[in-house]
């Protein structure tokens, strides 16, 4: 079994990100509806204004993200931007309240009661872009000049017009080409003598399929204003972690609770009780938790975490191998609670030179920091993990690999995806989301493409587990906690 793709609940574009809620996005099969958020991670271009301690206003260009950021007066707008054109982005936000000390600007989408991302002046020339719930930031430097010529352009929609956009898209900031063994000028020469208005869709994807990346897919813009996705990429061998799949696995978990889980979050959690002591908690994503802005998601978490982190454990088993990712951010802090010293859970870079693929922006570190004022588990933790472990959910289990006593991972490799979405506006009715980051181990090496590998590998989920209501990596799980809290 394995993991795939899908996108976030939400209906209109937000602020500042697409791509993991805020920073990625949900990936439950494509089932529902997209909230893109362009913005998130670090990095980034756009035009900027104001000067010292001054709310930025004008222009602002966001090195790593060929993205344009545009203030005038409360509003903001963004465009893409590759080296051949220019179009309007997703992203449209309205300010919120008066600046904040040291000049900081919040803003949200048109009519949403919560701010969900921050513009803050560093000097007349520059600035810092946050979305809510990122883990990183993005820069911002003034463009000069005001907006590009091509920006003020009539935007063509001629199939040809469309096709070339989304090339350079991801000819300007996809990283992983050469680790996926494709050529990319090939794969142009091939298909755009031959592309018409009826076959750029299945033209599109049968150029990024050969990626297998489930952080690339395209999505339909719908009547309300949000957009569908249709097409998500997957690693061959692994299927998407849908809501069908997890009720399907339920049963042969539930067979070795102690008693009924404790649901949270609108169900995508779940605390348990398991023989001997141990804890169990499933984490379906990381996004979603409740109606409401930020705040609202982790008050959501900490309940769940408040549930079941109590004095009595000896372990915790904690399962993500039905996650369809969402908030990193929702992630390192549920890290929070398993350590009692901070450490590195990752380093985010993005690409950042549109002619060069090896170039980079300059490493964010991401740290793990002891929750203050709340209960932490410092004791065995086993993480069950398979290729339905996605985005959010991997940078999930990436940050636990940091932690000190080690955490056992058990089950099989995650999908392999953890960029943030950089959305793209190919047309008026058809948007691509694609990954244009990766996220560092302290090694620097990366987990994109084959996954984050288990400690001790086990069958998870197969039809013959199921139908036998047999768990291998739970049971595994269990056997190895039991053994380690009698050594203590």
């Amino acid at each position: 079994m394995g993991g795939g793709g899908g996108v976030p609940r939400g209906g209109r574009p937000a602020p500042g990100g697409a791509g993991r809620h805020g920073d990625r996005t949900r990936q439950d099969g494509g089932s529902r509806r997209a909230r893109p958020r362009p913005g998130s991670g670090h990095g980034g271009g756009g035009r900027y204004g104001g000067g010292g301690r001054q709310p930025a206003g004008g222009r602002l260009a966001d090195g790593g993200y060929g993205t344009i950021v545009a203030i005038h007066g409360t509003s903001l707008t963004t465009y893409d931007v590759t080296r051949n054109s220019c179009t309007p982005g997703v992203t449209t936000a309205e300010q919120f309240g008066t600046p904040l000390p040291g000049g900081a600007v919040r803003y949200g989408a048109p009519g949403e009661p919560f701010a969900q991302l921050t513009v803050t002046p560093h000097g007349r020339h520059r600035a810092v872009y946050a979305r809510d719930p990122s883990t990183g930031t993005r820069a911002l430097v003034r463009l000069p000049g005001g907006l590009p010529g091509r920006c003020t352009l009539p935007v063509s929609n001629e199939p040809l017009a469309v096709f070339d956009r989304f090339w350079d898209s991801f000819e300007e900031n996809y990283p992983f080409f050469d680790a996926k063994g494709v050529d990319w000028h090939a794969q142009r020469a091939a298909y755009r003598p031959k592309v018409t208005a009826e076959n750029l869709v299945d033209t599109i994807i049968a150029m990024v399929a050969p990626l297998q990346d489930s952080h690339i897919a395209l999505l339909r813009a719908t009547p309300d204003g949000g957009y569908r996705t249709f097409f998500r990429a997957m690693r061959a061998g692994t299927v998407a972690p849908t809501p069908e799949l997890l009720a399907a696995v339920r049963p042969p978990v539930n067979a070795q609770l102690t008693a009924p889980e404790q649901q949270f979050a609108n169900g995508l959690i779940g605390v348990g009780r398991l023989p001997d002591d141990l804890g169990y908690l499933r984490v379906s994503a990381f996004s979603d938790y409740a109606a409401g802005g930020q705040q609202a998601q982790e008050a959501e978490l900490d309940r769940a975490a408040d549930a079941l982190l109590t004095p009595a454990l000896r372990g915790v088993v904690i399962d993500v191998r039905v996650n369809a990712g969402g908030s990193d951010a929702l992630a390192v802090r549920l890290a929070s609670r398993f350590t009692d010293h901070p450490y590195l859970a990752y380093r985010k870079i993005a690409r950042n030179d549109p002619a060069d693929p090896t170039a980079f922006t300059p490493p964010q570190p991401v740290t793990v920091r002891p929750a203050a004022g709340a209960a932490r588990f410092t004791g065995p933790v086993a993480l069950l993990t398979s290729g339905s472990t996605v985005s959010a959910g991997e940078t999930f289990t990436q940050a636990m690999t940091g932690r000190t006593p080690h955490v056992t991972r058990i089950g099989e490799n995650t999908q392999g995806v953890f960029s943030d979405g950089l959305p793209r506006r190919l047309s008026p009715d058809l948007l691509l989301l694609l990954p244009n980051e990766e996220f560092l181990t302290p090694a620097g090496t990366t987990f994109d493409g084959p996954g984050i590998p288990p400690d001790t590998r086990t069958p998870v989920f197969t039809p013959e587990e199921l139908a036998a209501l047999k768990d291998s990596a739970l049971t595994e799980a269990r056997r190895l906690l039991t053994a380690e809290a009698g050594r203590r």
